[in-house]
């Protein structure tokens, strides 16, 4: 078996943390604390804790753009832990500029397999990469650095610049 990664670890204790915070509704600081107290590198701790709460902060937002993709259902009959799964990989996209959409779709789908049904994993996949579609469309897609754009993007489009050289 696969050790797990400390960022697919981290993106659990998110998991378990907003989980719980959907269900309660308060205590987000002890829930954090808790479901962290063990993390020794401060920041795995940042991390999560940045996850944690830009998820919550914008959640209408990320809410918003799962409702456009399943326009026919009713957010309400998405499984609570796909929705904040959901919420988890559409915040990293958004927000998380140092981390490529691959690694986010890859590691929320590796997460739904664990914690969610069989289907799920194939139901988050064709969400979130609907969404990353739209963002890279739409050039709201914040991401800089080596091996953090998608290669067929970058060579498709140094080839319309060599073209467009040629055309001067």
């Amino acid at each position: 078996m696969n050790k797990k990664s400390v960022r697919r670890i981290l993106r659990e204790r998110a998991l378990q943390v907003l989980y719980a915070y959907e269900l309660n509704g308060e205590g987000l600081e002890a829930l954090i604390n808790g479901l962290l107290s063990d993390l020794s590198v401060q920041t795995d701790i940042d991390f999560a804790r940045e996850l944690i709460e830009k998820t919550i902060i914008n959640r209408k937002e990320l809410d918003e753009k799962i409702k456009e993709k399943v326009a026919n259902w009713e957010m309400d009959r998405i499984a609570l832990i796909d929705r904040i799964l959901l919420r988890i990989g559409i915040c990293e996209l958004l927000y998380f500029p140092d981390i490529p959409p691959k690694v986010t779709i890859n590691e929320i789908i590796e997460i739904a397999k664990d914690f969610s049904t069989s289907n799920s994993n194939k139901f988050i996949n064709g969400i979130l990469d609907a969404i990353l579609s739209d963002l890279k469309e739409s050039g709201k897609l914040n991401k800089s650095g080596r091996g953090l754009i998608d290669q067929s993007l970058t060579k498709s489009s140094k080839k319309n610049e060599s073209i467009d050289d040629q055309e001067s």
